[in-house]
């Protein structure tokens, strides 16, 4: 074993015009998720009980899409949806369209130990949320002021904004702005910068484990389900390795991403950081995307197409990292 390694990130796909103040906030986040999960695993919590922890911690505080802070619906209002997995018997646990858990990600952790279920969605999911005691909320709480201007701006636009932490005044120098706009399934798109949260995780044990959750798209349809709480695409974990992914939802799933890096390791031989830039280049297709990913080796690599993606990792051997651009 090579020791304990973690990896977080909050989302690939970064205008380069993002202000330096927001840049430093997301970085501030990140260092201190990591460093929660750093001492959780000196105290040897397991690599399930870690992820867990650190996306809690990225779902309370607004400054990702995730719990406070999601993106907004056509609608108005917050539908949420989270993943988790544990790599040793391959557990996991999914819920989608929660509009009231204050943590989706721990719900995720409970359809996994307290259900017969893998995936729970919408009314059920609410009503398993009850039934175990979870805390809930108003939706009012996950809505920020920020995410409801950032509503206005796509509806006038008629379209579904992917990066809603930029400036209102700044929206029309985005870098990918009208000159070669993006498509989703064949439809246009303003802005490609999701800020989906993940955490990754090998324990000193070799256990991995990761866990992704998520609020959307802003303006997306309700109802919409995307590659976060899908596993094997925006989350997997095996006895090989741990990855949760972000980026173009719809382009993660068709690519089954987070499960692509364990097949290659699998059934192609290659390393950890290999198989990701292996994934990354030729299962994407034309879509745009990031992952991070831990091995049982105590190793920790991403890989993303974007410009950009907020991320930070650390092992044992005191390695400590923290980014936005490549």
């Amino acid at each position: 074993m090579g020791g304990w390694a973690i990896a977080v990130h909050g989302g690939a796909g970064v205008d380069p015009n993002l202000p330096l103040e927001r840049q430093e906030e997301a970085k501030q986040l990140l260092k201190r998720c990591l460093n929660l999960g750093i001492s959780a695993l000196r105290s040897n919590l397991s690599a399930i009980d870690v992820v867990e922890l650190v996306v809690r911690e990225l779902e309370t505080d607004p400054v990702f899409n995730s719990g406070r802070g999601s993106a907004l619906t056509e609608k108005g209002t917050v539908e949420m949806e989270a993943s988790i997995m544990d790599g040793p018997k391959r557990r996991c646990g999914a819920v989608s369209g929660l509009t009231t858990v204050k943590n989706p990600i721990s719900l995720a952790r409970l359809v996994m130990d307290k259900s017969p279920h893998s995936y729970l969605a919408f009314s059920g999911a609410e009503d398993f949320a009850r039934q175990q005691g979870v805390e809930v909320v108003e939706n009012e709480y996950f809505i920020t002021n920020e995410n409801v201007g950032m509503l206005k701006l796509a509806k006038e636009a008629n379209a579904i904004l992917f990066d809603y932490r930029l400036p209102n005044a700044g929206l029309e120098s985005c870098s990918a702005g009208v000159e070669r706009p993006l498509v989703m399934n064949g439809l246009p798109i303003s802005v490609y910068a999701p800020e989906t949260v993940g955490c990754v995780v090998v324990d000193n044990q070799g256990r991995c484990a990761a866990a992704t959750s998520t609020g959307g798209l802003m303006n997306k349809m309700t109802g919409r389900i995307g590659d976060s709480p899908l596993i094997g695409a925006g989350t997997y974990a095996c006895n090989l390795c741990g990855v949760s992914c972000t980026g173009e939802g719809e382009a993660i799933i068709r690519g089954t991403l987070a499960r692509e890096v364990a097949a290659v390791m699998e059934y192609r031989g290659l390393g950890l950081q290999e198989a990701v830039d292996f994934v990354i280049k030729e299962r994407l297709d034309e879509g745009h995307a990031g992952l991070i990913a831990v091995s049982n080796k105590g190793e920790v690599a991403c890989g993303f197409n974007t410009t950009g993606m907020f991320r930070g990792c650390a092992t044992e051997d005191g390695f400590m990292e923290v980014g936005i651009w490549e």
